[in-house]
């Protein structure tokens, strides 16, 4: 880079067009779509049942609380399933913790993939921040259908941002849109501008991103599972930082030499391959039946469907023939020793062994314990893993965003189950009417093994009208689900 270079670039340019746009649309009008706002309440509920699943886990436990004994807030941010009242951006972290650690939560799948209930982390932390703010100075809370609203804003940036830049290709971790999409929304939820909410979305790229080296072998690891409350975190720090006028970098993006798109990104384009509107939460993944990485989710159910018939006859399998899409090819096809829980819910064949030994596949079955049963690794000796183009093709069709699986089974004696092969898992849109009573089932157990007996019925009660859910303050809707001491 020539001093002549940096010279002539000197001059403040105008805003980035990708900042403006984001910005424009989260200060715009609030969605209209019945299907989104109705999608949404039923993604507020799996998120927190995911949330509420984890607090049985020790490890998630340990991360959660203040950032140092003792740092409590008195008329704090709650955090759901807990006692803690934090500031703000630790609260972020927490509920963000909570929501996404044990892989539970909704899925979207693109050029880019990721999560987008991550960002709830953020917008529930800010969203009762600032209407305990709001009760101080006597004015009315912020209600639960400012949360919804911002959900749908949330999840329509993470994803459309997604379905054409691939930030995976470069090494770097998809919790950056987290980032970016959380900043945007909780900028305005604090009462920024639109200018305000620029500067914010600057600063947010400006981070650059996580590398997904958490993710993969030979490093695969936890922090996967915290990754994203940690971009909530950020979020709201970098959102209370320009309300406390620090001030934005207009060509954040696209700065010569300097910014992200030639730093990060290889010098292309970051753009919005549609305007942002409710697509992505119309169209997001559930993940209900299994917490399993999304890719994989019918190639667990083809698995399920085939443990009748060889349950009794593992000692005789001499092949298994798994075809799926070029992304979980990629991403989840592990072979070798699975080193930790973050290993095996990443193996794309222990996710299809375990099922086809137990017959289920849970949160538990990741476990040191499941896996030492030497079973499974002789079955994923017997794995083979391959892709199949038109399961890729489907995958990127934005008419389809099928996530195909198929696997036969191959014995000593030459003989074969029958080619087992699904398009569509179960938390696909084209299986709502069949997800949506097993998405009820998963929130019911969530709360009933989390709460007593007496709060369960309380929550349950809260959640059951989305209208009426619609006009409750966010601080009663956060105390309903707060554990006492």
């Amino acid at each position: 880079m020539t001093s002549e270079i940096l010279t002539r670039q000197a001059e403040r340019p105008d805003p980035d067009a990708l900042l403006v746009a984001i910005a424009e649309y989260v200060c715009g009008e609030p969605c209209q779509s019945s299907e989104a706002l109705e999608t949404a309440h039923h993604c507020l509920k799996d998120s927190l049942a995911c949330g509420m699943l984890a607090l049985a886990f020790p490890d998630c436990v340990r991360l959660l609380g203040p950032v140092v004994p003792e740092a409590q807030l008195s008329s704090g941010v709650s955090v759901p399933g807990r006692s803690d009242e934090l500031d703000p951006v630790q609260a972020a972290f927490n509920i963000g913790v909570l929501i996404r650690y044990l892989d539970f939560n909704d899925t979207w799948l693109a050029a880019e993939w990721g999560h987008p209930s991550d960002n709830l982390g953020a917008i529930l932390a800010v969203a009762d921040y600032v209407s305990k703010q709001r009760i101080k100075q006597g004015e009315p809370p912020l209600i639960i259908q400012d949360v919804i609203q911002a959900m749908i804003q949330a999840h329509e940036i993470q994803g459309v941002l997604a379905l054409k830049n691939s930030f995976n290709q470069v090494g770097l971790d998809h919790v950056l849109l987290v980032r970016v999409a959380s900043t945007a929304v909780v900028t305005r939820l604090l009462g920024g501008r639109q200018e305000q909410v620029i500067d914010a979305l600057s600063q947010a790229w400006l981070d650059g991103g996580a590398l997904r080296t958490y993710r993969h072998a030979p490093n695969t690891g936890p922090r996967k599972s915290w990754a994203a409350g940690d971009a909530c975190r950020r979020a709201v720090q970098l959102a209370l930082m320009t309300l406390n006028g620090q001030m934005g970098y207009p060509s954040a993006l696209t700065a010569p030499g300097w910014g992200f798109q030639d730093v990060l990104f290889n010098g292309e384009a970051i753009a919005l391959e549609r305007p942002l509107g409710s697509y992505v939460m119309e169209n997001v993944l559930f993940k209900i039946a299994f917490p399993a990485e999304f890719h994989a989710q019918t190639a667990v159910e083809c698995a399920l469907a085939l443990h009748p018939q060889v349950a009794n006859r593992l000692d005789e399998i001499e092949r298994i023939e798994i075809e799926t899409q070029e992304a979980g090819a990629r991403i989840i096809d592990k072979t070798g020793p699975l080193n930790n829980y973050a290993d095996r819910d990443h193996c794309l064949q222990y996710m299809v062994a375990v099922p086809l030994i137990f017959g289920e596949l849970t949160a538990a079955s990741y476990s040191d314990e499941v896996a030492s049963d030497p079973r499974i690794d002789a079955l994923r000796e017997t794995m083979v893993v391959r892709e199949n183009p038109e399961f890729t093709r489907a995958y990127f069709d934005p008419e389809q965003r099928a996530i195909g699986n198929a696997i036969q089974i191959h014995f000593k004696d030459g003989t074969q189950t029958e080619r087992v092969s699904i398009d569509f898992p179960i938390g696909h849109r084209r299986r709502r009417d069949e997800g949506i009573p097993k998405l009820e089932e998963k929130f019911k157990h969530a709360i009933e093994s989390t709460f007593e007996p007496d709060q369960a019925s309380r929550i349950q009660a809260l959640m059951a009208d989305a209208n009426q859910l619609d006009r409750v303050p966010v601080p009663d809707f956060l105390a309903t689900w707060k554990r006492p001491n």
